[in-house]
């Protein structure tokens, strides 16, 4: 089996601004460098055999800061990154609903659907984990993608994923299954 080590990216202004970021491509606060700094502490004594990261700055930089511990290279795949949500990226809830009543109503505009993002992502962490049969990897991707894989490992993936959380699933015969 496959351990991979899963975490969301550190803070951005657009996280404490409770900002919509999808696939604009923002960089991490001090908060965030600060959040990573301590992340690569918490995992200083870790067996990785790789890092992964979304191809967006905020994960990039995040998995850069604990790579750099462990001496290697941070592989970026854009099959990592958070869902596509189109015009609604850079306005907060209240602006959506002001610009896009129909979101009331659960439309999405021209959004990547959860199905979508689903599938990538899900594929994506398949073809890590069979790059690295037995292996331990870090992939450090995004909220949206986490919740996913939380769903595939039995959680009912409705809760807060904070900023450099850091959860611990196993792949192996096919399926995902939650570590702590």
């Amino acid at each position: 089996m496959t351990t991979i080590l899963l975490v969301r990216h550190g803070e951005t202004d657009w996280n404490v601004e409770r900002r919509v970021q999808g696939h604009s491509d923002r960089p991490l606060n001090d908060n965030g460098r600060a959040q990573a700094l301590a992340l690569a502490e918490t995992l200083a004594g870790e067996d990785l055999d790789a890092v992964y990261s979304s191809d967006l700055a905020r994960a990039f930089e995040t998995a850069r800061v604990i790579a750099e511990r462990h001496g290697l290279p941070v592989t970026t795949l854009a099959g990592l990154r958070e869902r596509n949500f189109g015009t609604w990226e850079g306005l907060t809830d209240t602006e959506i609903f002001e610009r896009f009543p129909a979101a009331k109503t659960g439309s999405w505009g021209d959004a990547e659907t959860q199905a979508e993002m689903h599938e990538r992502v899900l594929a994506t962490l398949r073809e890590i984990a069979a790059a690295h049969p037995d292996g331990c990897v870090l992939v450090v991707t995004h909220g949206g993608p986490l919740r996913r894989l939380l769903v595939e490992c039995g959680s009912d993936g409705n809760g807060p994923v904070a900023n450099c959380a850091l959860y611990r699933v196993r792949f192996g015969g096919g399926r995902f299954v939650g570590i702590d």
